[in-house]
């Protein structure tokens, strides 16, 4: 399956909108940590809240997303049936990394790999926006440009952000560099 995407129910149709930063979605995210917590328990290496509703100031879509790391996300045997059972959909199919959705579609819960790249960057993006206000704007600026299109599906939306995160990330990596960023001090 490396590099293969499958989209379980194909591509949606889905009215893409941003709204201004919004103090309760610490709290959702924190009620969607218990139930996960709760159904995988040791299973899962670390729960982080990541994405746009993370930093605070910036505008977001709606959807608290957050990072499961695991062992080996491609042993689905081991995470899906009781991420089922709390009521979390599989989504997102690909090569190190799942995605669930809430029924309601405003939880987005990514597993990876504990120790991952993809684990790596998400923390990184999240704690550099956190810190940096011009950086932070840029995004911003990004996304609300973007969400004036007619997107055929949130994912081409989600790729068409690839460039300014790629234009952002090396300043994150200089100051994680700089400070001694870890995963762990995250």
């Amino acid at each position: 399956m490396t590099g293969e995407v499958e989209l379980i129910g194909g591509t949606e149709k889905r009215d893409i909108r941003l709204v201004p930063y919004d103090s309760v979605w610490l709290s959702q995210f924190t009620n969607e940590r218990g139930r996960i917590a709760m159904a995988l328990g040791d299973l899962a290496r670390r729960i982080d809240h990541v994405g746009s509703t993370s930093v605070v100031g910036l505008d977001a879509k709606p959807i608290i997303d957050i990072d499961v790391s695991v062992v080996d996300p491609e042993d689905e045997d081991t995470y899906l049936p009781q991420l089922e059972a709390v009521g979390y959909v599989l989504r997102v199919r690909e090569f190190g990394h799942r995605m669930f959705r809430t029924a309601d579609l405003g939880v987005h819960v990514h597993v990876c790999e504990a120790g991952s790249d993809w684990e790596r960057r998400h923390l990184l993006f999240r704690d550099w926006l956190r810190r940096n206000d011009s950086d932070r704007d840029l995004y911003a600026s990004v996304k609300q440009n973007l969400v004036q299109r007619d997107w055929s599906d949130m994912n081409a939306y989600a790729a068409a952000k690839t460039d300014v995160i790629a234009a952002i990330m090396p300043r994150a990596e200089a100051w994680a560099s700089a400070v001694g960023w870890s995963v762990a001090s995250s």
